[in-house]
């Protein structure tokens, strides 16, 4: 029996990541900050699913490794999807402070990090049949 009490918890905390996120964007705020923001959207949203599906939750940030976990059960994403899971997941790094190997995202990246994040979310909550609307309603 799905655990949608649970998973509602996990989906408030997504929601307001990508609330936050949208709000930076549209602030033109730094692409760095936003990439975080969205990963933890992503992974918070992975994690509502298996919350829901009563599997145990890792204590784990690398989104295609969660993914993984989750994938014989929801709609497959295709190999660009994947590959931003990839980027999402370097957002959230420790080592994403300034050395040799890191890069600042691109504005364009994180819109199309920003974009993805959103259709993930609307279908990962289509697999729950869990509504929008239901989520913002957890405020009051």
């Amino acid at each position: 029996m799905p655990n949608r009490t649970y998973a509602m918890e996990w989906l408030e905390f997504a929601r307001k990541n990508l609330d936050t996120a949208q709000l930076l964007l549209e602030a033109n705020h730094y692409e760095d900050i936003i990439g975080v923001e969205l990963q933890q959207a992503i992974e918070k949203l992975f994690k509502a699913f298996l919350a829901y599906n009563n599997v145990k939750i890792p204590k784990e940030h690398d989104l295609v490794k969660i993914y993984y976990l989750i994938e014989k059960d929801i709609a497959p994403l295709d190999e660009d999807e994947i590959v931003l899971l990839r980027l999402a997941t370097d957002y959230y790094k420790e080592d994403r402070y300034p050395n040799p190997h890191y890069a600042l995202p691109t504005r364009d990246e994180i819109e199309d990090v920003f974009r993805f994040t959103n259709s993930l979310f609307d279908k990962i909550l289509q697999e729950m049949h869990i509504d929008v609307e239901e989520i913002y309603q957890q405020r009051t």
